[in-house]
């Protein structure tokens, strides 16, 4: 294990340190372009050692090529027995079983063999044309109502929405659903006091039992009288013998919710961001959109980063970036750093839907636990990109997002918006 790293050491941050999560985003990324300069991954110190408890700490793989050998090892750099901070109690698994995210080995590849059901091409050729079908929808009642804060009219909808036909919750029980959801992901990577940290996790606990409970019953009727769903597919699902079972379909349904909604939820809020920065990016893509979409899609997820970083811990002696790693180090695989190399990316922080290639580890570095959803999610962010960009009237964000602090996602919690007087295909200028 290497010497700890963090503001004494000369570097002027620390990534183990909350406060770090809470500076400006563009220090952020000024600090992890730092770190791809070392010769070797910094080693940051998150716990000191102290009454007979060992240091806990971890290693920042901050490099594209790292984070995507390690992605792609997974027998060495191992998700179990955690794969976020802080990891779950063993108690809390034993409740709520193992997320996906956390299962390594035969146990991980069975688990995803059955729901990979859900995003097989012909589910989601099914899916695409209702989620242009909401898109229009969505896009339609903002014009109508004239709403003025695009993550709750459209982003979360969009994400949420989608998820929600495709597994088949009623639409009575959607709206505590959502609820539930926003509780159980507000304060994921996010620093809080020790009266927050005691009350919090409670708060976040309740929410994903009434979530088990919800997807609980469902499952059984859905036994009972199969619609044709994905729930109903899932739980009839033949795989080496099994289906989900009750605990299992929960915690994929939990899976799904929090880290399948919020995601493309805050891929979909940067989206209307950065287009409205860059008009000269925004006229292109509504001059040819056919043409120019795809890229687009990959860059916003790219440039943004929904999803900052996974940890994973090291299982044997293995060497990787210059560091010699033995079995019980922690790594953290920084995306957000990853997407910026400039090693890779030609001006990496410029905003340029043409880029090609485009090897951004938005959806994961590779490797078994690469995003099940990330074709699902790329539909999405398409079907509504065309609805606001075909437009009479151009959509554009109203002064700065409202960011969250965490280490974990980069998400907006809330971004002003309003209708321009322009049309669409005009450069329209950042109001605030």
């Amino acid at each position: 294990m290497g010497p700890g790293i963090g503001p004494g050491a000369g570097l002027g941050f620390d990534l183990a340190d909350p406060a770090f999560w809470q500076l400006p985003r563009e220090r952020r990324l000024e600090a992890f372009a730092r770190l791809r300069r070392l010769e070797r991954p910094a080693y940051f110190v998150e716990r000191a050692a102290g009454r007979g408890r060992p240091e806990r700490g971890f290693y920042a793989l901050v490099r594209h090529a790292d984070v995507v050998g390690a992605s792609r090892q997974a027998e060495v750099f191992a998700s179990a027995p955690g794969a976020t901070a802080p990891e779950p109690p063993r108690w809390v698994r034993a409740v709520f079983g193992d997320s996906m995210v956390n299962l390594d080995g035969p146990r991980h590849a069975q688990l995803r063999r059955v729901v990979s059901r859900a995003f097989t091409p012909r589910v989601l050729a099914d899916a695409e044309h209702g989620i242009r079908e909401l898109a229009a929808r969505i896009v339609d009642d903002l014009v109508a109502t004239g709403a003025d804060e695009f993550v709750s009219a459209a982003a979360s909808r969009m994400a949420f929405e989608v998820i929600c036909d495709m597994l088949g919750v009623p639409e009575p029980g959607r709206v505590e659903i959502a609820r539930q959801v926003d509780r159980a992901s507000e304060n994921a990577g996010v620093a809080r006091t020790l009266r927050a940290r005691v009350r919090v996790p409670g708060r976040g606990l309740r929410a994903l039992a009434r979530m088990q409970l919800t997807v609980a019953a469902l499952g059984r009727e859905r036994r009972r009288r199969p619609t044709g769903d994905l729930i109903s597919a899932l739980v009839a699902a033949d795989v080496d013998g099994q289906g989900l079972s009750t605990r299992q379909l929960g915690s994929f349904f939990s899976l799904l919710m929090v880290a399948g909604v919020e995601t493309t939820r805050n891929a979909i809020a940067h989206a209307l961001a950065l287009l409205t920065d860059h008009p000269e990016q925004r006229a292109l893509l509504t001059g040819d959109f056919e043409r120019y979409a795809d890229g687009a899609v990959e860059e916003i997820v790219r440039f943004s980063t929904p999803i900052i970083q996974f940890r994973r811990h090291v299982t044997r002696p293995h060497v990787l970036g210059g560091q010699a790693f033995v079995p019980g180090d922690r790594v953290m695989l920084l995306y957000a750093s990853a997407n910026r190399d400039e090693a890779v990316f030609d001006r990496p922080d410029v905003f340029d839907i043409t880029r090609k290639p485009n090897p951004h580890l938005g959806y994961g570095g590779g490797g078994p636990h690469y995003c099940l959803g990330a074709h699902l999610a790329r539909v999405e962010i398409k079907a509504l990109l065309r609805e606001l960009l075909s437009r009479p009237l151009a959509l554009c964000a109203v002064g700065v997002p409202e960011l969250g602090h965490s280490s974990f996602d980069n998400r907006v919690r809330a971004q002003r918006c309003a209708f321009t007087a322009g049309e669409n295909r005009a450069a329209a200028s950042r109001t605030s």
